[in-house]
């Protein structure tokens, strides 16, 4: 009976850790991206995970680019090869920033996210990875908290502590590195997944901590390819996506699906003209009429205007043309009168 009862207790366990395995494997998916967009080839997650994980900013430059783990799917030049991504690294008092910029042609650079570090006046150091607008859209921020204290914190409070550049550009490389292709979004995401320290937590949030960051943000800034690339940045992708009720959602003056242009009233047309809407209603509340507009065949549409308020005191005014009208009548009568005679 003993080992009866064992024998049932060893399976329910085995059955209960395959569940709980099940339970692990779903989350996992869920999280998959669910398009093809350029921002889902690097994740902030992962980025924050091995920034945590690094002894240095060399060290973690080189955890970027590392052929075997392959933490970014970037190509943003689409030469079928995953962009170099150097670090550069600027700081002011307890203010550190560590901007990730995407190689991508001779002096050619894409800032692609930066992690800010500042130390606060309790000696609390904060972390965000910032993703770049251009990439990632506005307020796009993770907020790792570490299990434990990194060590490149150590570092960076250190006297004469030296920033840290990248001496690698288009072109030069270090020996360990070397380029691979870019794998479709799904195949990247099970890799990356694997290489995110999960005793690490990442939360989100839309509020950047540091002012001081953003100022030296604009010392180390590179949007080379965002400049020459306007229609590829994050709003731009994103306009036409359908919205929660099946409609689609566009932008003024984008192209519609039939290639026509989408203008509102009064926005200046392609020949320099206004483009008004008939009856719409004027600032001060009254409505606003053209006159004379043309319609598609040459002719002239003439709106009529807006019928003037009647007058006050209407029984007066009937009583004074109906007197009128009266006084009239007795004149003509005389007049014939005297014909007569």
């Amino acid at each position: 009976m003993n080992k009866k009862k064992e024998i049932k207790i060893m399976s329910l366990l085995f059955i209960a850790l395959l569940s709980i395995n099940g339970l692990f494997a779903q989350d996992i998916t869920t999280v998959n991206a669910l398009n093809d967009d350029i921002s889902n080839h690097l994740d902030l997650e992962a980025v924050a995970s091995i920034f945590g994980d690094s002894k240095n900013l060399e060290d973690f430059e080189k955890r970027l680019n590392d052929p075997k783990t392959q933490i970014s799917n970037l190509d943003l030049n689409e030469d079928t090869y995953v962009d170099y991504l150097r670090v550069v690294e600027i700081f002011e008092n307890n203010t550190h920033i560590i901007a990730i910029q995407a190689v991508l042609g001779d002096d050619i650079f894409q800032d692609i996210a930066t992690i800010e570090v500042e130390k606060d006046i309790k000696g609390v150091t904060n972390v965000q990875v910032v993703g770049n607008v251009y990439m990632y859209g506005a307020n796009y921020i993770i907020e790792p908290v570490y299990v434990y204290r990194p060590v490149l914190f150590s570092l960076f409070w250190k006297p004469f502590y030296r920033p840290y550049t990248s001496v690698f550009y288009w072109g030069y490389y270090p020996k360990h590195f070397h380029f691979w292709h870019p794998h479709p979004i799904h195949t990247y995401r099970k890799n990356v997944h694997v290489h995110i320290n999960v005793k690490h937590t990442y939360s989100y949030t839309y509020i950047r901590r540091s002012t001081t960051a953003i100022h030296l943000h604009n010392k180390t800034r590179r949007n080379d390819f965002a400049k020459s690339h306007p229609n590829r940045s994050y709003n731009a992708r994103f306009v036409g996506v359908n919205k929660a009720n099946g409609t689609k959602k566009r932008a003024i003056q984008v192209k519609q699906s039939n290639g026509d242009t989408y203008r509102i009233a009064g926005v200046t047309k392609v020949n320099g003209t206004k483009k008004r809407i008939v009856g719409v209603n004027k600032v001060d509340g009254t409505k606003k009429r053209a006159y004379a507009i043309k319609k598609p065949n040459g002719n002239k549409k003439v709106v009529t205007a807006k019928k003037k308020p009647k007058a006050k005191y209407k029984n007066k005014a009937k009583k004074g043309t109906d007197k009128s009208k009266k006084g009239a009548k007795k004149t003509k009568s005389k007049i014939a009168k005297k014909k007569k005679k």
